[in-house]
Order: structure tokens, then C-alpha cells, then sequence
């Protein structure tokens, strides 16, 4: 006889709260602001997933390594001056992936508007297309130092995207 999915507790009991999946947990990773850190940001990621076996589809893994090289790469060329490294942050828990990067420039970014002159400058868009198609979340946030990180979350599973703690439980935010 096969058994799926938890027994229930027995008269008296309380059920046990399921503990988190093994891929869960948060890893962060600093690198220069140089150019050659967004494809070594990128693969670090793509190793971290495939290696603790985030259970994410080949489609969003895609987007989300996208969203890991638009975000290194506007730290790098927008905050270096004042950010000597950027910090790249994967956290992976209550069903969410969540990539951050921070960065120690103040300024927030902001999406420009589609420019068919200009061949750059949409990379935020970018971010919040792939991130508005998977269901996600992205945004802002000033760090203490005075700095800046830059987000996004997706969910890994359809069935797995409840609001994640320290996730907004709102509807998705447009980065300001």
C-alpha cells in the first residue's frame, strides 16, 4: 500500500507544522561591480538552483537568471562609483525564489519608457515583464547604510505560491 501525503494526528493531538524543504535557505554572494561579474553572478545562481534542486520550470529558471544579469549588471554600471562590490542574495523559501541586489549608490532606478533610438535602458522593464508573467513580486528598498536592493520574487510551483514570509502579500509593485 502506497501512502500519499500526511497522516492525520490522532484524537488528542495537534498536527505537526511541516518543516521547511530541503531546498529552502538563503545564500548570498559578493562580487566586484565589474562587468565580469554579471555572467559569474548568473552561473553562481543557475549552480545554487540546479544543485540544491529548486524545484523551479526551465522557463522561470530562464527568467530568473535574466532577472539576475539585468539586476548585477545595472548595480555595475549605475552604482560602481559609489559601490566598490554588489551583494547578490538568493533566498528560496515558502514556495518563493527571491534574488536581490544590493548595492551602496542611494539612488532608486527607475523603468524607462521604451526609446527606439536608445540600443539600453530597458532592463527594469525586462525585469518587471518576466516578473508580471510568472505571478511575482520586484521592488526597491533603501538599506540602513544608505544604500539600495534591488528585488524580485517568483514562485516555484503554482501550487506552492502563498505569500512567502517577508514577501508583500500584495499584488505586484512596479520598482519607483
Amino acid at each position: 500500500m502506497e501512502m500519499l501525503g500526511s497522516v492525520p494526528p490522532g484524537p488528542g493531538r495537534t498536527p505537526t507544522p511541516p518543516g521547511p524543504a530541503a531546498h529552502d535557505g538563503t545564500w548570498r554572494f559578493t562580487a566586484p561591480a565589474l562587468d565580469c561579474s554579471v555572467p559569474r553572478a548568473r552561473h553562481a545562481v543557475r549552480e545554487l538552483i540546479g544543485g540544491r534542486r529548486v524545484p523551479l520550470c526551465e522557463e522561470s529558471l530562464d527568467g530568473l537568471l535574466l532577472i539576475v544579469s539585468e539586476l548585477v549588471t545595472n548595480a555595475v554600471r549605475h552604482a560602481a562609483l559609489l559601490s566598490p562590490e554588489v551583494v547578490v542574495e538568493v533566498r528560496v523559501a515558502d514556495g518563493w525564489v527571491r534574488v536581490a541586489v544590493e548595492d551602496d549608490h542611494p539612488y532608486r532606478p527607475k523603468p524607462l519608457q521604451a526609446d527606439e533610438e536608445c540600443t539600453g535602458g530597458r532592463g527594469l522593464l525586462l525585469v518587471q515583464a518576466i516578473v508580471d508573467e510568472a505571478g511575482g513580486r520586484c521592488d526597491v528598498e533603501h538599506t540602513a547604510s544608505g544604500g539600495k536592493v534591488v528585488w524580485a520574487a517568483l514562485p516555484l510551483l503554482p501550487a506552492l505560491s502563498a505569500p512567502a514570509a517577508g514577501l508583500p502579500a500584495t499584488s505586484p509593485r512596479r520598482p519607483r
